[in-house]
This record gives C-alpha cells, structure tokens and sequence, in this order.
C-alpha cells in the first residue's frame, strides 16, 4: 500500500497509523518467531534421531552378545552330557 492509500483507509476504519505499524512489526515478529521454533524443531528431531540410531546399535550389540553366550552355555551344557559329568549348580 502507498502512503495515500494507507492514510485513506486509517481514516475509513479510524485506526492511526503508528497503529498498523505496530500490528506490521508484531506479525513479522511472529512470523520470526516460528521459523525459529521450526529450526529448533528440526534441531531437536535431528538429535532424536541420531539418538535412536544409536539406540538400536547398542540394543543390536547387547542382542548380538546375548546370543553368543546363550550359544556358550548350550554348547557347555551339551559337553558336560557327552563326558557323562554331573551338572552343576551355576
């Protein structure tokens, strides 16, 4: 809008124009406002990310060697019935 046009509709609606100057700053400040809460959101589903991945590799680590010792103490127990040994209480 011109400076005309804008005075010509101040007058129409009875608004002064320190007023829509006003409302123009605390909307573009609004609008800054959610473009910084976007760039914290895709910060913070970034690291949630980078989060759970590391979670799952760790969990797949845990699983991994949770299977070989399941593995070592079948393959014990499976010894200890071929030698004929008594089993102990572990």
């Amino acid at each position: 809008m011109t400076e005309s046009e804008l005075n010509q509709y101040d007058r129409e609606k009875g608004l002064f124009p320190e007023q829509i100057q006003s409302w123009r700053r605390e909307c573009m400040q609004g609008f800054k406002s959610s473009k910084e809460r976007e760039a914290e959101a895709k910060k913070q589903a970034k690291a949630d990310k980078l989060e759970i991945k590391e979670s799952k590799k760790d969990l797949r680590l845990k699983e991994k060697a949770l299977a070989e010792t399941a593995a070592l103490l079948v393959l014990r127990k499976k010894l200890r019935a071929f030698y004929g040994e008594e089993p102990e209480d572990d």
